[in-house]
């Protein structure tokens, strides 16, 4: 039984089965791994510069996590209804979300309470871990790539 990226799983019929999505899959592990990271920081950051410190790690790390959910979300609603399409949204939403953060910040600004080290900490840190977690997920994934046989085709070796 193999998987797709939409979660259904196929069965020895090829008939596939409802499953939650490998997108949103994704968005749980990486938001509680990132989540959790951030945590950590957010401790040590509050230790050596007080609560200035862990809200600039929260407010950076928030930042990353938006940005990469916005993605996987878009796998998850699109993607399933339109997997090639898929693709070419990702990108799309990529410099739309480059440009769109870049301009946020440009106009708001930094704010009087930023800490502008333990912001940066807190993106790398969450950009690190999340991409890991990604990583991880897709890679206990089981993809299908082929469609299984039918059940009076030949075995591995051709066989009719």
């Amino acid at each position: 039984m193999t998987t797709n990226a939409d979660g259904h799983q196929s069965t020895q019929s090829g008939v596939a089965v409802s499953g939650s999505s490998l997108w949103l899959r994704l968005l749980i592990l990486s938001t509680t791994s990132a989540g959790l990271a951030l945590l950590v920081t957010a401790v040590v950051a509050a230790v050596l510069n007080g609560g200035q410190g862990a809200l600039s790690v929260a407010f950076g790390g928030a930042l990353v996590m938006v940005f990469f959910a916005i993605s996987l979300l878009i796998g998850h609603f699109v993607g399933r209804n339109n997997p090639s399409g898929a693709v070419g949204l990702f990108v799309a939403t990529y410099f739309i979300k480059v440009i769109g953060f870049a301009v946020v910040l440009f106009v708001m600004g930094a704010p009087d309470w930023l800490h502008g080290r333990w912001f940066m900490i807190a993106a790398v840190v969450t950009v690190v871990v999340w991409q890991a977690a990604e990583i991880r997920g897709f890679s206990k994934a089981r993809l299908q790539i082929y469609n299984d046989p039918s059940p009076g085709e030949g075995g591995q070796h051709g066989k009719a």
